[in-house]
């Protein structure tokens, strides 16, 4: 999720620039797919690499972060923006590479499926946030609310350790990021600026990606 840097309010933007953001947007989300899944690819070629982020999937978790503050601090800076924003992704392809193989493992072609999933579901959403002539604005903390409820219900549950109780968070966690994901794309289309494709970018592949895992879960959860 990105937060708007325009305290004023929306920005009124020429139909070109405002055209030109969207393809920059889009274009960088999509390499960042791209990036993501190079990065689970390399990931499989290296069964030590694997097994260490396996075994410390906090550890890369966190080393996420680095390439994605740094992308963040320096957004409009040409072209290390794009640069720390790639390798952002491919540490995360990295990072769930290990998920992606245990799940490919017990049940094939799941990935493939909650690819397609996500990618319509995406496709869907992004239409509709763009073709609706709604306000969005109140998405925004009522979703981000419901964000926090799901971390905290996670990290009870993983106290918990309940299968059930797993697959509705998944459930939830498709719903809520779903909600952001029409709002980052309204904020796209109405507040952010001209140079913050970056920062657009970003949050709306956080959506993507936490869209992805949540199906994924749903979908092999039977098989746990």
């Amino acid at each position: 999720m990105g937060i708007s840097y325009n305290p004023a309010g929306a920005i009124v933007r020429t139909g070109a620039e405002r055209a030109t953001l969207v393809r920059r947007t889009y274009a960088l989300v999509f390499a960042g797919v791209l990036v993501t899944m190079a990065g689970s690819a390399f990931a499989f070629t290296q069964p030590r690499l694997l097994q260490t982020v396996a075994a410390h999937p906090f550890l890369t978790f966190l080393c996420t972060f680095a390439p994605l503050m740094l992308a963040t601090r320096m957004r409009t800076q040409f072209p290390a923006n794009i640069g720390l924003t790639l390798l952002f992704t491919f540490v995360t392809g990295i990072w769930i590479a290990p998920l992606l193989l245990v799940a490919e493992s017990r049940q094939p072609g799941v990935v493939g499926q909650a690819g397609l999933l996500t990618g319509s579901t995406f496709a869907v959403l992004t239409m509709y946030a763009f073709a609706s002539r709604r306000d969005f604005s109140a998405w925004g903390s009522f979703f981000t609310v419901g964000l926090w409820v799901l971390i905290a219900t996670s990290l009870l549950n993983f106290f918990v350790g309940s299968v059930g109780a797993s697959l509705w968070i998944a459930g939830a966690t498709v719903l809520v990021f779903g909600g952001l994901l029409v709002f980052d794309t309204w904020r796209l289309r109405n507040q952010y600026g001209p140079d913050d494709y970056v920062q657009a970018a970003v949050a709306i592949y956080l959506d993507l990606l936490n869209m992805f895992l949540a199906i994924l879960r749903l979908l092999s959860g039977r098989r746990d």
